[in-house]
This record gives C-alpha cells, structure tokens and sequence, in this order.
C-alpha cells in the first residue's frame, strides 16, 4: 500500500514540476514581451529613436565598409585559398568592384537622366488623366444624398492642383537638393568604401576576438555567428539577385509595351521588390498610372506585365533564388512589416526580413542550448 502512493505522489510531484516548468517559461515569454513594451516607451519618451538615427548617420560611412567588407570576404577567402595573399585578393576584387560599378554608370546614369525628364513631362498628363478617372468615379456617387459631391470634388482637385503647383514651383529646389544629397552620399560611400578596403584585409581577424570570451563560451558564439551569418547572407544575396532580375525584365517588359522612361519604373520596380508582399505594389502603382496617362491600351499591358512578372517571381524566381532562406512564416513578415514600417518607413520594411531572420536564429540557438521556448 506504500509502495503504490509512493509511486502516486512521485508521478504528482512530476506533474507539478512540469507544470512549473510550463508557467516559468510562459513568465519568461511575457516578461519578454513586458521588455519590448518598456523598451518602447523608453524610446519614445527619451526620444533615443532621434539620437540613434543621428548616430547612425555619423557612423554610415563604418556601417557601409563594414557591409561591404562581409559581402566580399568570401571572394577573398576564395583568393586566398587560391594562394593569392588577403590584400592583394582584397584589391582585386575592390577593382573589379569599382570596375563593374564605372561601367552601370556610364550605360544606365544617362538614360535614367534622360527618362527621369520624360518623367517629370508626363506629370501633367498624369494629373490631368487622375481627375478625370475620379471626376468619372464620383458620377456614381451623384446620387446619394448624404454625399456633397460637389465639395468632395473641390477638396480632392484643389488638392491635386496645389501638388501640380507645388512640383512646378519646387522643382528647381529639389533638383539642387537632390544633386547636393547626392554628392553628399557619393563622399560618404567614398569613405565607407575606403574603411571597407581595411576591414576586409583583416576581416578574418574573428578568431582573434573570440578569443577574449571565456573558453567554454568560445564554440557557441563561433557556431552563433556562423548561423546568423549563413541566414542573413543567404538573404542578402538572394535578394540582390532577385531584384536584379526583376529590374531587367521589368524593364524589358515596360519598353515592349511602350511605357515612357521604361528603365527608371523598372528600377523602382526592383528596389521595392525586397519589400515581401508590399514591394511589387509600391513598384508597379507608378508606372500603372502613367501608362494610363498615356493610354488605356498602355495603362492594361502595363498592369498585366506587372502581374506576370510578379506571378513568375513569386512561384518560380523566389523559390529558386532565395530558396528558403529565410524560413519564416508569411504571418511573422506581415507584422514586421507593419511593426518596421511605422517606426522606420521604407526603410525599414526593407531591413524587416533580415532582421527578423537574424532573431529567429538567435532565438533557436538559444533554445537548442537552454531549452527556454519548448513546452513540451
């Protein structure tokens, strides 16, 4: 009889002590979610988003070598297991880096230049061909009574005439803004580029500050780094892949169909395509409603390549390119892309996914080591 409520309570001393375990890592997980709250209100109230925004914009050219540097060692590695020594491998690849760069600028800078005026032209047909689609819209609106048509129809061209007016008239101030942001980015990737070329030399130097952590510590970081670094290259080259692709057959498709400044809406065609979901979207609106300016023929061939060249991307490039890098739930991306995007905007809807992939790692190596995410 011992014997047997021994066994009892030892089974609910067990279910105790699972139970335990359950709620400590259910306390774990909103005290995680506490601190991201905490953190949030910190950073608005002591306006830190200002300060690092600032920070960052001292430390771009660092940040921008230091990119650089991660993106090419791998060439360099190569070089050097090729016998060639790390600076002259580093200077190789920085040359067929600046070489590869010359020539895009030579080929594509004077037609972007070229097609961005044709642009700026269209703008008026734009406009004009926007108030004629809502002031045929709105027809369907006449009839209701609650609505004032008449206001609504005011208020909505007022406003499209203060943006024509305003473009007319800011124009040249944003041409000289433009053309000193510019130069201004050009000096600060000059430089970046410059402490690239240093830290790729010693790019390799890994070891030697791993050393500084304990040795028990010294495997899990080195195999830490290494998963993280497999994720977010992995990512990072699949996308440059990716929206190169969609650059030139975005392109290709809106020169076949007529659209004006073909190679300028491709290009913005293929910068946002790095945003998931909403990417193609933001890309595509543009030229959609200009190739209506033109024609509605233009405006319907221009959409439907748009939605070709997505379906492909989608169901066949993505898969092939960016194969499952990533490995995150559409779920999780949409929320950070809502969550990035109204801290940071574009911006950080673009950095969104990388990120979130990154954290994704730390956090599955840290429940692989410490079990703190598992509930069973």
């Amino acid at each position: 009889m011992k014997n047997k409520e021994e066994k009892l309570n030892i089974k609910n001393l067990n279910a105790v002590i699972e139970l335990g375990r359950k709620l400590l890592h259910i306390t774990l997980i909103l005290l995680l979610i506490i601190g991201i709250y905490a953190i949030t209100l910190i950073f608005k109230e002591w306006h830190v988003k200002d300060f690092l925004f600032t920070v960052l914009k001292i430390l771009s050219p660092l940040f921008i070598g230091f990119i650089v540097a991660w993106l090419f060692n791998p060439l360099v590695v190569w070089l050097n297991k090729k016998g060639i020594n790390r600076t002259f491998g580093a200077l190789i690849v920085y040359l067929v880096f600046i070489a590869i760069i010359a020539l895009i600028i030579n080929l594509i800078v004077p037609i972007l230049y070229q097609q961005m005026g044709e642009f700026i032209k269209t703008i008026p047909a734009v406009l004009d061909t926007s108030k004629e689609w809502l002031e045929d819209t709105l027809l369907y609106f006449d009839n209701i009574k609650q609505i004032d048509i008449e206001y609504v129809k005011t208020v909505i061209f007022s406003n499209i005439e203060n943006i024509a007016t305003g473009i007319t008239s800011d124009m040249p101030n944003r041409i000289i803004s433009f053309i000193k942001g510019m130069f201004s980015g050009l000096g600060t990737l000059v430089i970046g580029l410059v402490i690239g070329f240093y830290l790729l030399i010693s790019f390799d130097n890994t070891e030697n500050l791993l050393s500084f952590l304990p040795k028990k510590s010294q495997k899990g970081t080195r195999d830490l780094l290494t998963a993280i670094d497999g994720s977010l290259r992995g990512f990072v080259q699949g996308a440059i892949l990716d929206c190169s692709l969609i650059f030139v057959i975005s392109s290709l498709a809106f020169a076949l169909v007529g659209l004006r400044a073909p190679l300028l809406f491709g290009l913005f065609c293929g910068l946002t395509n790095i945003i998931p979901y909403a990417g193609p979207y933001i890309g595509g609106a543009p030229a959609v409603i200009v190739g209506f300016s033109q024609s509605p023929t233009i405006g319907i061939f221009t959409l439907l390549s748009i939605v070709l060249i997505q379906f492909v991307e989608g169901n066949f490039l993505q898969s092939l390119i960016l194969s499952k890098t990533t490995k995150l739930h559409p779920v999780t991306i949409i929320i950070g892309l809502l969550i990035f995007g109204h801290f940071w905007g574009i911006l950080g809807m673009a950095v969104s996914t990388p990120i979130i992939s990154a954290l994704k790692t730390l956090l599955l190596f840290l429940d692989e080591r410490y079990d703190i995410l598992k509930f069973n």
